[in-house]
C-alpha cells in the first residue's frame, strides 16, 4: 500500500452566488461594529484551534469522486490520521477503482498505420494526463491555502478591515465574510455556530493562474458525538478544465 503526507489536506467546492462586499463594509464600520467583528474573530480563533487539537486522535475514511466534464473518472477511497508531527498520513485502501483505460485505435488503415495512429494518439492521451495532473496538484496547493482556515490569516484580515459580519440566516449561526483572503479578489465565507462554537460551513471563491481560472470550494462539516467538529462533505470546482472533485469523509474513530 501506498502511503502519502499531506498537510492538514482536506479535502475538496461550489460557487457562492453572492458574496458581500465584507471590505467596505468592515473599514465604514463604527467602533462598536469594529469592535463586535474583533469579538467574533477572537471567538472563532479559539475554537479553530481547539476543535484541532481534538481532532487529532481520530482516524477516519476519506472518499475522493473525481469528475471531468460531468463524467466520474476516478474514485479513491483513503484511511486517514494524523502523525505526530500533525500532517494528515493518508492510506490507500485495496480495491478502490483504477481510471478507465484509454479505448484501442479503431482498425482499418493497415497495420503500419494502425500502429502509428494509435502511438500518437496515446501520446496524446500521456500530455493531457500530466497536464491534468499538474493543473489538479495546483488546486490542491491553492485549497490548503484556504482549508482549514488559518486564524492568523483571519485576524490579519480583520486588521486590514476586510472582515465583516452579516446578518444571520440560521439563528446562534454568525456568517463571516472575508475579502482578500488568500489573494487580491478572492472571497470566503465561514458559518460559525457560536452557542456550538463549531465551524458549520465554509465557501470559497478563488482562482488559479494569471487567467484567474475560477476554483470554488464549499464544505460542509458535521459533528462527532463528542462534540468535535470535522469536514463531512467538501466539494470542489475548477470551472476552466471543467472538474469537479467531491471528497466525503466518514467512518471516524479514535
Amino acid at each position: 500500500m501506498k502511503r502519502k503526507y499531506f498537510r492538514n489536506a482536506l479535502p475538496v467546492a461550489a460557487l457562492l452566488a453572492i458574496w458581500p462586499s465584507a471590505g467596505a463594509q468592515a473599514q465604514d464600520a463604527p467602533p462598536a461594529a469594529k469592535a463586535a467583528i474583533q469579538a467574533k474573530v477572537t471567538e472563532l480563533k479559539q475554537s479553530l484551534a481547539a476543535n484541532q487539537k481534538a481532532l487529532l486522535q481520530y482516524a477516519w475514511v476519506e472518499t475522493t469522486e473525481i469528475s471531468l466534464k460531468g463524467e466520474v473518472k476516478k474514485t479513491e477511497r483513503k484511511e486517514c490520521r494524523y502523525g505526530t508531527d500533525g500532517k494528515v498520513i493518508k492510506t490507500d485502501i485495496a480495491g478502490a477503482a483504477p481510471p478507465p483505460a484509454a479505448a484501442a485505435p479503431a482498425g482499418g488503415g493497415g497495420r503500419r498505420a494502425g500502429r502509428g495512429g494509435g502511438a500518437l494518439k496515446k501520446k496524446v492521451i500521456e500530455n493531457k494526463v500530466g497536464e491534468l495532473k499538474e493543473y489538479m496538484g495546483d488546486v490542491t496547493a491553492l485549497v490548503k491555502q484556504y482549508v482549514p482556515p488559518d486564524s492568523e490569516k483571519i485576524q490579519a484580515a480583520a486588521q486590514r478591515g476586510k472582515v465583516a459580519l452579516d446578518k444571520e440566516t440560521v439563528p446562534g449561526v454568525a456568517e463571516i465574510a472575508i475579502t482578500d483572503y488568500n489573494l487580491p479578489g478572492d472571497k470566503l465565507r465561514i458559518s460559525f455556530n457560536a452557542p456550538a462554537k463549531q465551524l458549520a460551513a465554509v465557501n470559497v471563491d478563488s482562482y488559479l493562474g494569471k487567467e484567474k481560472d475560477t476554483v470554488t470550494l464549499a464544505v460542509r462539516f458535521a459533528s462527532l458525538p463528542d462534540g468535535v467538529n470535522h469536514p463531512a462533505e467538501t466539494l470542489l470546482v475548477a470551472k476552466a478544465k471543467q472538474i469537479q472533485v467531491k471528497i466525503t469523509n466518514s467512518g471516524y474513530k479514535k
